[in-house]
């Protein structure tokens, strides 16, 4: 990809041509011409022609293909950046390899107060078990050391760690020899991320939006609250994105809202929405998420934190507010709290106000056809991530093994949503799933369910105007005119119009259709490679070389 030289200005006209622009406004786009960071035009090659004496750049695609930036709907940006930059035990194939990376690391980084690490996941070594106390002691070498689950719902952590956090062991969740959960976790996890130092936690956000550039990446949304993060970290991060160029940052602080007085302090933070990890259960994998029916392989249905009367609440005291408002919730029994609250929540302020507001549900992956029902009537947009159902999915699975196969198959059923007309944002829960745009489009369309399949378009779309929509925008996340100039340029192969299941959509496929094409998808296949990141009409992130 070539491009002329040109001043860098906030108001340039640029034309870009030569390649294939993904824009409903024109299926068969070739150029698009951008000012003022929004679109102005897209068309035809013939047509380029004349735009290119009136603007200030033209950049030659060369074949490349331009689509709108993805939108990540669920991020930990802080928490992605120090997985980028610390200790990461998401390769570790053994307790053994773990405990061997672990003492590494503990012995190269003697400045740090505290050793953080994320990423292990027992269910995929062959000893099925997490680490000990004494085996983390010992590699540790006596250092504090905090290492949550994959899931980031319960974390094995050393003794020296436990020193560091009077009366943690009367807190609930505590276990003597085993992962911590619920107050006990979350109480570990602010002491090891207050030995970070801001300069540690600049780099790390850095770090983290830099990576999400280069991976296409326009925008993110920020998952913070008080049980996750600190309100430092949050507003350092809005601080942050709003002066340094990089992917935008819409950011969710989770915690409860009683009244006008309670919405104030969460549009003081710069939040927009009362929401995002607001936990009404945990994860399936730490055995916390709230079930109707005990777990396959635990005498016991998970942890609830909140009950349908304090969502109503939290739902009721929003929309008054004119806020958004959301929770995270896996579990069926969860997910039907949910849907009960926000009913109760409707039929007090009526049901028109409340969908207005936009309410969203995370994760939403235990759902049954009376749940999404709910949501389609009361106007939630699910905020899922499709790389679980990759990573924990199929009759082998993780899933399977907390909920026996029957049950696991029934999750994610993004293809039921679709037909209901429930709003899909899709995103990773980075770092729980790794920041992967294209991956997660595939994951959606090769679901290990292959009646949960939809197709490349339609994940596409939740991944790109789905973010948008979520947000309560509109008018973005899709290359038309007047849309804000949020695009990503991509090497890749030939362009298909792709239902991987014969079920889905199959009128789609039809050339004569008029879609516009998306990359090969198929597992095995190449993913197509990011060339360049604009946002607003600013590039963010160039290849390396290109």
């Amino acid at each position: 990809m070539t491009e002329s030289t040109a001043p860098q200005s906030e108001h340039r006209t640029v034309l870009l041509r030569g390649g294939d622009v993904h824009s409903p406004a024109d299926p068969f786009a070739t150029a698009m011409v951008v000012e003022r960071g929004h679109v102005a035009w897209v068309g035809s090659e013939g047509a380029a022609d004349a735009f290119a004496s009136g603007v200030d750049e033209v950049i030659d695609l060369e074949g490349a293909l331009v689509t709108p930036a993805f939108t990540d709907s669920h991020v930990h940006t802080t928490s992605t950046g120090l997985a980028l930059t610390g200790l990461d035990l998401s390769a570790a194939r053994t307790l053994a390899e773990a405990l061997g990376l672990v003492r590494a690391y503990a012995d190269t980084r003697s400045g740090q107060r505290v050793v953080l690490g994320h990423g292990w996941d027992a269910t995929r070594w062959p000893e099925q078990r997490p680490p000990s106390r004494a085996e983390l002691d010992g590699a540790a070498g006596g250092r504090p050391v905090y290492l949550p689950r994959v899931d980031v719902h319960s974390a094995v952590v050393t003794t020296a760690l436990l020193d560091l956090v009077p009366g943690v062991t009367a807190l609930t969740g505590y276990h003597p020899d085993g992962p911590l959960t619920g107050a006990a976790h979350h109480a570990v996890r602010a002491a090891a991320h207050g030995a970070v130092t801001p300069g540690q936690r600049a780099e790390a956000q850095r770090a983290a939006l830099a990576h999400a550039a280069s991976l296409g990446i326009g925008t993110v949304h920020e998952c913070a609250g008080p049980e996750i993060s600190d309100e430092e970290d949050f507003t350092g991060l809005l601080k942050l994105a709003s002066q340094e160029p990089g992917p935008r940052v819409f950011g969710y602080w989770a915690e409860r809202v009683e009244n006008e007085k309670g919405a104030r302090r969460i549009r003081e933070l710069g939040a927009i929405g009362a929401a995002g990890d607001l936990f009404v259960d945990g994860s399936l994998g730490s055995h916390t998420a709230f079930l109707h029916e005990p777990y396959a392989d635990a005498p016991h249905t998970g942890t609830a934190h909140l009950d349908a009367a304090q969502i109503a609440a939290h739902v009721t005291a929003c929309t008054e507010a004119g806020l958004q408002a959301g929770f995270h919730a896996i579990g069926d029994a969860a997910v039907s709290a949910v849907a009960a609250g926000v009913r109760a929540a409707s039929e007090s302020l009526g049901l028109a106000r409340v969908r207005a507001a936009r309410h969203r549900v995370e994760h939403a992956e235990m759902l049954t056809p009376e749940t999404v029902a709910a949501f389609a009537e009361l106007g939630l947009a699910a905020s899922v991530q499709p790389a679980f159902d990759a990573a924990w999915g199929g009759r082998e699975g993780m899933y399977a093994a907390r909920l026996g196969a029957e049950r696991a198959a029934t999750l994610n059923p993004y293809a039921a949503l679709l037909r209901a007309g429930v709003p899909l944002a899709f995103g990773s829960d980075s770092p729980v799933t790794p920041l992967d745009p294209w991956g997660t489009v595939r994951a959606a369309a090769f679901h290990r369910t292959p009646e949960h399949r939809i197709s490349v378009r339609a994940g596409f779309t939740a991944h790109t105007r789905g973010g948008w929509r979520s947000v309560g925008r509109d008018d973005a996340g899709v290359l038309v005119p007047g849309a804000p100039a949020d695009y990503a340029v991509w090497r890749t192969g030939e362009l298909v119009v792709q239902a991987p299941d014969d079920r889905v959509a199959r009128w789609s496929t039809d050339p004569r259709s008029g879609t516009p094409g998306l990359p090969d998808l198929t597992p095995g296949a190449a993913l197509p490679v990011c060339l360049r990141t604009v946002v607003l009409g600013q590039t963010v992130y160039v290849r390396p070389n290109e």
